[in-house]
């Protein structure tokens, strides 16, 4: 299985990302942002976390209008999968891959932690190897993780399953790092092909750096 992950200047999570799913068995190829074209061997693209453009204007703001991006939305056409993490999430949503935007944290901090999460959906190939409401610890880096949503939109979230994960604390309750609406930690579309989340599963593959429960997160996009 081959792994593209994007690049764009101030991205800062590429490497990490390509470790973890060499970690799994893929093979993986960076792509800069200036890159027109996505490979077709590329069974999956993710766009990693970091700080694309420095978050000049806005988070992801800047990145969705790369060069690259017109591929992107080309191979999200094509119904393969695509991961956002962190900053990936929020080029995403500014790209309008994925509905809602991501706000400047309720404290106005950057918040750097390992954070507990509630599994809420399974019926997606992202999750699948998880169990619904299962618990799982993985680190948060960032300073505008607040997912906002209106209301009718969040109610067609709900109606479609489209929502992934919720922030808790360790028995499940909900815990809310950042003031996201319903404490969303993340969410796909309706094709359960484009997927966005503010943690960082990448992070999180090794017991020794804190959680190996990354892992089994990254395994649902495995495929022999």
């Amino acid at each position: 299985m081959k792994v593209g992950i994007l690049q764009f200047p101030g991205t800062n999570c590429e490497y990490d990302t390509q470790y973890a799913f060499t970690m799994l068995g893929c093979s993986t190829e960076i792509i800069w942002h200036q890159e027109t074209s996505i490979s077709p061997t590329v069974d999956l693209l993710v766009i990693a976390g970091g700080f694309s453009y420095g978050d000049y204007l806005r988070s992801g703001a800047i990145a969705r209008f790369s060069p690259v991006m017109q591929a992107v939305q080309e191979y999200a056409a094509s119904g393969k999968n695509i991961l956002g993490i962190c900053n990936g999430f929020q080029v995403l949503t500014e790209s309008h891959l994925l509905p809602g935007a991501l706000k400047r944290n309720e404290s106005l901090h950057f918040i750097s932690q390992h954070h507990h999460l509630k599994v809420a959906s399974t019926d997606n190939t992202f999750l699948q190897k998880m169990q619904k409401d299962a618990i799982v610890n993985i680190p948060i880096a960032h300073h505008d993780g607040n997912f906002y949503i209106d209301p009718q939109s969040l109610q067609e979230l709900y109606d479609n399953d489209q929502i992934l994960l919720h922030y808790c604390d360790e028995n499940g309750e909900l815990l809310n790092p950042n003031g996201s609406v319903d404490s969303i930690a993340g969410i796909c579309n309706k094709e359960k092909t484009v997927f966005g989340l503010m943690p960082h599963p990448e992070r999180a593959m090794e017991r020794i750096l804190g959680s190996s429960d990354g892992r089994m997160m990254l395994e649902g996009f495995i495929t022999t």
